[in-house]
């Protein structure tokens, strides 16, 4: 008998597609872990791109082809978007109510993107893994160095975000992945600059590899 193929589809963004990592992103990571753990090749379609908004793969989910093809014949779907539907500008500032009122279209897309991979997928109950951010801004020594009103609003917004993302995940019956203690520790204070690339904004190889971690917890844990 040939030996069984497992396939993992990654959705989202610059993050899960590994920009300013030089390095193998967590989709691969968690690919090669579930390897190990089932015994038999699992192959991932890496469908994220940079600057996407959830728009964006809201879009690719219903009218890309190629993607859907890839989510009708997953195993397992992950999904991490939205950092850059709230991201920074210079016209919000740090007004918090300005990028807050964004929140529930944002949540609205991702959560009509769980619905269609669900509907698009030949595999019943396929498991669906949302991530999240450990935030939704520059993060460590890269936020602190644009003064503390900048750090309280990325600290505020990206909870914001992630508790949404949270009440999603079990609202859906999706795998939650809480990147924010993964980087940031149970009590919100580790310093998570070693994970960072050098922008600030995306994780190095041992984010990513942190990723792949809170990953694979999460799914033995469910």
């Amino acid at each position: 008998m040939p030996t069984p193929t497992s396939a993992l589809v990654a959705l989202g963004d610059s993050v899960p597609y590994g920009t300013a990592c030089e390095c193998t992103p967590y989709p691969e990571l968690s690919a090669s872990d579930a390897s190990l753990v089932t015994g038999h090749p699992v192959d991932v379609t890496n469908d994220s791109q940079p600057g996407y908004l959830s728009t964006d793969v809201l879009e690719q989910v219903q009218h890309d082809p190629d993607v859907m093809a890839h989510v009708q014949h997953a195993d397992a779907v992950m999904v991490e978007v939205g950092a850059n539907d709230i991201a920074y500008t210079s016209t919000c500032g740090t007004n918090l109510a300005c990028y807050e009122s964004k929140l529930p279209s944002v949540i609205n897309n991702i959560t009509t993107i769980v619905a269609r991979v669900r509907e698009l997928a030949t595999r019943a109950h396929v498991p669906v893994v949302l991530l999240d951010y450990w935030s939704v801004w520059l993060g460590g020594s890269y936020a602190e160095a644009q003064g503390p009103a900048y750090v309280d609003a990325a600290d505020s917004l990206t909870h914001s975000f992630n508790d949404a993302i949270h009440s999603l995940a079990l609202a859906s019956g999706s795998l939650y992945v809480d990147l924010r203690t993964a980087f940031r520790g149970p009590d919100d204070a580790w310093d998570e600059t070693h994970l960072l690339a050098s922008d600030g904004d995306h994780p190095n190889a041992a984010g990513h590899q942190r990723i792949a971690e809170a990953v694979a917890h999460a799914v033995t844990a469910r």
